[in-house]
């Protein structure tokens, strides 16, 4: 009902006939918030919920990141064919069949989450992706097994992006649900943190083998250094999300008290009528969810996987070059993220995602032609150009997302958004970017790209009801004191008699 309308309501013969009556009504349909009704957190305890699901998400990402650095190495490995394009496509190839399963694991992993509990969910993908990756390790080379060899890398690589299906969609509504609402895209900016240093753990790890073994070592056996590395640091992440409780948000929901049938209801649900409901019911916000992580992803897997073999294969700079650039570029960026979080938490999400999508559209191509040019400083000047606007995606994005959804549906909601978007525009990118410059003959493809993608997101964005500071939906009020809750239902208590006088 519009404000006019209700205003009508109450001004209607009916209402000054039964002024009690209605005022219970408007009572039942907005009841007035008690101080039970507020979360307020423990400060240690989201401290250590943060930890762990960055944590994890650092290991998740130090296990693709891996993949993308080694891409070369992996072509020349698994895919032996004479022609350096060709094994190059085929490594990213099989890079993108990750991210093509990864949407079945969003689907699987996401409602399953909304049932059973955040907390378990990750343990499971964390486990996941640790044999996934270790396993990858032990694979035999095409020179020993032939066909066999990139047929079980495949396979492997099948694990790990069904394990990673319901990675970030679980990670981000973790931290989310633990965070007090005017702090959520601080404490949410840790998540991306967590992605950028299982990067650059992944690049510094790569970089330092390249550097002591030479391209041929790396060939012979160095690659499997950093997949077997990967194994027992999954083994910490899924030991400190073990030791987590669930979150207060979803404890919340459990507890709230509901009708034998609807109970029944829940108790018998599928996951097939789990992802239906998302489909049915949610589908607007599905449709913001998977614009708003395209832009993204493109962006984010173009500067971060893409960009050391751009620098490599397509202007010819050595792999140890190309890496050390875009560490010094991802440290950076990881010094800046908490401050960018901090920013959304003051004046809101949606100025720093527009800032940064359109950042991307017009600074991409400068900075394309600048990292042309050649030379330390135009290389690193370009890749900072870009950096800057990522950083702003970065900071906010775990925080916008799991916002977007109920707390009912948000982790299936958010993990199959999330993964719908990254099979068809993130893993894919560098594959798509490799084609597009091998049809063309054109090096600033990557640039056209991804301005591309931040016009849809720049129109996202746009289309976003800004949620800074504000509770999640279908979640209680989070706040960081007692203090505060106090404060809080005061001033509702205001706001109600300030609406009823008038």
């Amino acid at each position: 009902m519009t404000e006019p309308a209700r205003d009508q309501a109450a001004d209607s013969p009916a209402s000054r006939r039964h002024p009690a009556l209605f005022r219970a009504r408007r009572r039942r349909k907005n009841p007035p918030l008690r101080r039970s009704d507020i979360t307020v957190t423990d400060e240690a305890a989201v401290q250590r919920a943060v930890k762990a699901a960055a944590l994890g998400n650092a290991m998740e990402w130090f296990d693709f990141g891996i993949y993308s650095y080694l891409a070369v190495t992996i072509g020349h490995v698994f895919f032996p064919s004479g022609n350096a394009t060709v094994e190059l496509l085929s490594s990213f190839a099989t890079f993108a069949v990750a991210f093509l399963v990864r949407p079945l694991g969003g689907m699987f992993f996401g409602p399953l989450g909304d049932r059973i509990g955040r907390k378990k969910v990750l343990a499971m993908t964390m486990i996941m992706m640790a044999v996934g990756t270790g396993t990858i390790g032990l694979i035999p080379s095409y020179a020993s097994i032939g066909f066999w060899s990139p047929v079980l890398l495949i396979l492997f690589r099948l694990v790990q992006g069904f394990s990673t299906g319901g990675e970030y969609g679980g990670a981000s509504t973790f931290i989310a649900e633990y965070a007090p609402d005017k702090r959520r895209g601080f404490f949410g900016s840790f998540l991306e943190f967590g992605t950028l240093a299982g990067y650059v753990g992944a690049a510094g790890l790569v970089t330092a083998l390249t550097a002591v073994l030479g391209s041929a070592g790396m060939e012979a056996w160095g690659w499997r250094v950093p997949f077997l590395v990967a194994a027992p640091l999954g083994l910490i992440g899924l030991y400190l999300r073990l030791r987590l409780d669930e979150t207060p948000a979803f404890t919340k929901m459990e507890q709230d008290t509901v009708q034998a049938t609807e109970a029944a209801d829940l108790v018998e649900t599928s996951t097939a009528s789990d992802l239906g409901r998302i489909f049915r019911d949610h589908w607007p916000r599905l449709i913001l969810c998977v614009c708003l992580v395209g832009a993204y992803n493109v962006t984010d897997y173009m500067l971060l996987s893409y960009m050391p073999t751009y620098l490599s294969d397509q202007l010819h700079y050595s792999d140890t070059h190309g890496l050390l650039i875009l560490l010094g570029v991802m440290v950076a960026l990881m010094g800046m993220i908490s401050q960018v979080g901090r920013l959304s938490d003051q004046f809101g999400r949606k100025p720093l995602l527009m800032a940064g999508m359109l950042g991307f559209f017009v600074l991409s191509l400068p900075a394309f032609l600048l990292i042309q040019q050649g030379g330390y400083l135009a290389i690193v000047t370009g890749m900072a150009m870009l950096g800057l606007s990522l950083v702003c995606l970065l900071g906010t994005m775990s925080a916008a997302l799991p916002a977007l959804f109920p707390t009912s549906v948000r982790y299936g909601s958010l993990s199959v958004g999330y993964n719908l978007s990254a099979s068809l525009f993130g893993g894919t990118t560098p594959f798509v970017i490799t084609g597009l410059i091998s049809l063309t003959g054109d090096n600033l493809m990557p640039a056209y790209y991804a301005m591309f993608a931040a016009l849809i997101g720049v129109a996202a964005v746009a289309c976003m009801t800004e949620t800074a500071g504000l509770p999640l939906e279908g979640s209680p009020p989070s706040v960081g004191t007692r203090e505060e809750a106090a404060e809080l239902v005061l001033l509702q208590a205001q706001a109600q008699a300030s609406v009823r006088s008038s």
